[in-house]
């Protein structure tokens, strides 16, 4: 088994949290979109870790699948990882939406909507960590 990192996960995920405000707030709303995605991922995968198990993958739906069976994910949580799932392709390439670049596609309003989602997330697993990683 791999070593724990679940502190370097969660770093991470509230460095890409931060990003994707600051994305936001600088207009770049497909960043935003996809930092929010990534944050969630790696909010999950240090809940996972932390836990002693091993996540791998990039999708926040399947991630939420192999959390611990003694914590149960709310399904307001639930709710919010397809939609962050959507942010993972699309907002980069091109071809992964049916015109236009991603640049030109996502706007102020999907930005915030990422952030809430992503937030619940972050929130979610912050309620689960161990200390210190909650605390940071």
């Amino acid at each position: 088994m791999p070593a724990n990192r679940s502190h370097d996960w969660w770093v991470q995920a509230l460095h890409d949290q931060d990003a994707a405000r600051r994305t936001a707030d600088q207009g770049i709303f497909d960043w935003a979109c996809f930092m929010c995605q990534q944050a969630a991922e790696k909010a999950l995968k240090a809940l996972v870790q932390s836990r002693g198990g091993d996540a791998w993958g990039h999708s926040v739906r399947e991630l939420a699948d192999v959390v611990p069976g003694d914590i149960t994910v709310p399904q307001e949580v639930r709710d919010a990882l397809p939609i962050l799932d959507r942010f993972y392709i699309p907002t980069r390439y091109p071809n992964g939406i049916d015109a236009g670049a991603p640049a030109e596609t996502y706007n102020a309003a999907d930005a915030q909507t990422a952030l809430g989602l992503c937030d619940k997330v972050v929130r979610f697993v912050q309620g689960h960590l161990p200390e210190p990683e909650a605390g940071r």
